[in-house]
């Protein structure tokens, strides 16, 4: 297991090599690592209702996990209160992490709260489900579930 100090400056080693514009990225494990070690850290998944419905969520302490639709279902609308959402969550130096289903929807919601001055807004690299492999199927080569962290099944 690693310290604090250790997984906050990989994460920030990364967001330099990069050039990300938020504080960080960070693994699944050294996610689920940084959430058990430090009880400020809050995981915002901004998958949709319907994905957290049929496909599962990180099992994790409640009080750390918040959901936030980055695009609204139905319809793929984006959430226009997400910023406003956030807020109601979490203070501006809450170290955030932001969670979809391949990490692409959570790089976006890292940079917009990092601009709207959320100084902690970390990517949660891989996602939940991952890349697809060669036939098109998700958690089979990348993401949460497939490095084995605990999760809930739709």
């Amino acid at each position: 297991m690693s310290t604090l100090e250790q997984l906050y400056a990989r994460s920030t080693a990364r967001a330099v090599e990069n050039q990300l514009p938020y504080a960080g990225a960070v693994l699944p494990a050294e996610a689920f690592e940084l959430l058990q070690l430090d009880p400020s850290v809050r995981l915002v998944d901004v998958r949709t209702r319907a994905e957290l419905d049929w496909v599962g969520r990180p099992a994790i302490d409640t009080a750390q996990y918040a959901h936030i639709e980055w695009i609204q279902y139905p319809g793929s609308v984006p959430n226009t209160a997400f910023i406003q959402q956030l807020g109601e969550l979490a203070a501006p130096d809450t170290p955030i992490l932001f969670l979809c289903r391949s990490a692409a929807r959570s790089k976006l919601a890292a940079i917009a709260a990092q601009k709207a001055g959320f100084t902690k807004a970390f990517d949660l690299l891989e996602g939940f489900e991952g890349d697809k492999d060669g036939q098109g199927h998700r958690k089979t080569i990348s993401g949460w579930c497939f490095r084995g962290l605990p999760w809930l099944g739709a």
